[in-house]
């Protein structure tokens, strides 16, 4: 027996979420059709809503409902420091440590050849024309610390060292290998307040 259409079309589009296989997908699709239609409903809404009103900030990158994020606007915030991420969910994890006051850019993704991602698509052209706009004293490299990670780091590092700004580089608090989402607040904490120059 062939499945509705529009359930393979469901299941389809929930596969397309990161980890989620052919089986878990069609869990989910026939979990949200037989016990919480309204869950569905609401689900479809707010994805609906937040592909219509999210945009980037045309300064750092992130996610922002105006065109200017709440955190770039802020006079509170240190403009001097320029704290580089690879996801606004990294951006969200160095906020919750409560220990970095400067503002950030986020290139929504990492350097991966094999991937097709390359400098436009990490908005380098964006992060130089930030960090070189006169107010940036430091720029903190925070991309995680996995190979491509790495990589993106010392590609951005040796750019910005070249137009004389002080580069610094996460400390190895955070473990090798991991991504900043999944790391608690106090080791992003501790790597922060130990951060160190990028050299050649």
């Amino acid at each position: 027996m062939k499945a509705p259409a529009a359930l393979e079309q469901l299941t389809a589009a929930l596969k397309r979420l990161p980890g989620v296989g052919p089986k878990s997908a069609q869990r989910f699709a026939y979990y949200l059709l037989q016990h919480d239609r309204e869950g569905a409903r609401l689900i479809a809404r707010a994805l609906d809503d937040a592909v219509a009103r999210i945009r980037h900030c045309v300064r750092c990158n992130t996610f922002s409902e105006a065109e200017v994020c709440e955190t770039c606007a802020s006079p509170r915030r240190d403009a001097g420091l320029l704290c580089v991420v690879e996801t606004p969910s990294d951006q969200l994890m160095v906020e919750q440590t409560l220990s970095y006051g400067g503002l950030y850019f986020v290139l929504m993704g990492r350097l991966s050849p094999l991937d097709g991602v390359g400098p436009k698509e990490i908005h380098l052209d964006r992060l130089l024309a930030r960090a070189t706009d006169g107010q940036v004293r430091e720029v903190i490299l925070a991309t995680n610390f996995t190979q491509e990670g790495e990589a993106t780091a010392h590609y951005i590092g040796e750019l910005l060292r070249a137009r004389g700004l002080r580069v610094t580089r996460l400390a190895r608090g955070v473990p090798v290998g991991s991504e900043l989402e999944y790391v608690d607040p106090g080791t992003i904490a501790h790597a922060l307040r130990d951060r160190r120059i990028v050299d050649d």
